[in-house]
């Protein structure tokens, strides 16, 4: 069942993922559970912030990979405006994103393999208050390579994951492209790469950014 309007005792839940069959289906799968209405859904992460601060639900449910914010990033945003609670799900679960999910107070991570009645189990717990990491996922965490990138490098490294040129990239950060440039060339040092574009891509696979 959908709606914006939940029954007595039910667990809100708004779904956010690019992919549309699969959204469609987490949807319907989640809505057969008596104690979840099920949100209208979106396909990014910027709609996801509107739609979490237009609808205040109990739960959002963020694939991390959505086209502009990822679900990490749109975590951010939504858990500054709006109370609720946070779980990423994703089909490529990198160790290192779980540690930038974790710094955000997102309350869950799973991965898309979980079965429809273990993930409403999960989106219960979290909407209780506590917190679920999915076991092989959080066991990757512990020995996977911490980053030797500054917060700055890595904001840097982000944003040049959805802009071309440095000017876009300084824009975005309010930061002069001198100092993007300074910045570009510290991690590709720190990385051992030659490009932008491999530090980019060293910094995604390891899950920094």
């Amino acid at each position: 069942m959908s709606g914006t309007e939940a029954g007595p005792g039910r667990i809100r839940v708004l779904v956010a993922d690019d992919e549309v069959l699969i959204r469609g289906a987490v949807e319907a799968l989640l809505g057969l559970e008596e104690d979840l209405e099920v949100l209208p859904g979106v396909g990014d992460g910027e709609a996801a912030v509107r739609a979490a601060v237009k609808h205040r639900p109990d739960v959002c449910l963020l694939d991390l990979e959505m086209p502009g914010l990822d679900g990490v990033d749109a975590a951010r945003q939504i858990l500054r405006t709006v109370p609720t609670k946070v779980v990423i799900f994703t089909r490529h679960a990198r160790p290192g994103v779980l540690r930038r999910a974790l710094a955000e107070h997102v309350s869950g991570f799973v991965p898309k393999s979980t079965p429809a009645e273990a993930l409403a189990d999960v989106l219960r717990q979290v909407a209780a208050g506590r917190r679920y990491v999915d076991p092989e996922i959080a066991a990757s965490a512990l020995t996977a390579e911490r980053s030797p990138l500054t917060d700055r490098e890595l904001d840097v490294l982000r944003a040049g994951r959805r802009a071309a040129r440095i000017e876009d990239i300084a824009a975005e950060l309010h930061l002069a492209p001198g100092t993007v440039r300074n910045h570009v060339s510290n991690a590709i040092g720190k990385l051992g790469v030659r490009t932008r574009q491999e530090a980019e891509h060293a910094a995604w696979e390891a899950g920094w950014i």
